[in-house]
């Protein structure tokens, strides 16, 4: 039967794993598997799967409970393997290389911010910046503009709120890599202007979530920065 993988660790992680409950409807229990200086945490794959909240709640639980005890190598959601010796094998294939990140991620963890633009507040903006974009606006809410004007109104609107979320983002970027050992950065969506996961070492956290914080302020009402963490360093696996 195959066995869901919750994370690696090395052998001298605690490994500590009463009041951790995994995955499924009837939550699994995790158990070691072990391979000279590595092992891996597992349980059984319930039979039936899915993206729901009680079962990312389970594999989350167990990363982040092991994590709280040591460094681990976690991975995402939803990994299998076909039987224990396959992980096994994994394992004492790839155990140099596995415990070399773990030494990597020691004393670090992982941030997420995301930044969300108020949509009112940038078009205000950019209909008060720019005199074309105005022009067009004011013609269109008077009755007088014809379709290319509304089409044309359209596009240069779009392209001003990228251009400035674009600027944003590396504004938020630029102030904040300087702290970081790593960053991962996702393709800006409809929803967030920035999406990026930051290393960050463990002494420097507090300096990272002020830098943060300062930032949100600087921006004011128009921009929404939400950060998490510390979390265990999944983007960096």
């Amino acid at each position: 039967m195959s066995v869901y993988v919750y994370a690696i660790t090395k052998e001298s992680h605690p490994l500590r794993l009463d009041g951790l409950e995994g995955v499924g409807k009837v939550p699994a229990e995790p158990r070691v598997v072990r391979a000279g200086s590595v092992c891996a945490v597992v349980s059984e794959t319930p039979e039936e799967l899915s993206v729901s909240r009680d079962d990312l709640q389970g594999h989350f639980g167990v990363v982040e409970g092991l994590w709280t005890e040591g460094p681990v190598l976690p991975l995402g959601f939803g990994f299998l393997a076909p039987d224990e010796d396959s992980v096994s094998a994994l394992l004492e294939q790839r155990a140099e290389e596995f415990s070399q990140r773990i030494d990597e991620l020691t004393g670090r963890a992982e941030y997420n911010l995301k930044g969300i633009q108020d949509e009112d507040a940038v078009l205000a903006a950019v209909l008060r910046d720019n005199p074309r974009a105005r022009e067009l606006n004011e013609r269109t809410r008077a009755g007088e503009g014809v379709y290319e004007d509304r089409l044309a109104l359209g596009e240069l609107v779009a392209q001003e709120v990228q251009n400035r979320q674009e600027a944003l983002a590396g504004e938020v970027l630029s102030a904040l890599r300087s702290l970081a050992a790593a960053e991962k950065v996702a393709p800006p969506s409809q929803q967030y202007f920035v999406n990026a996961s930051f290393l960050i070492d463990d002494e420097r956290s507090e300096e990272f979530t002020e830098a943060c914080r300062e930032l949100a302020e600087r921006y004011g009402e128009g921009v929404e920065l939400r950060l998490r963490g510390p979390l265990p360093p999944y983007s960096f696996v």
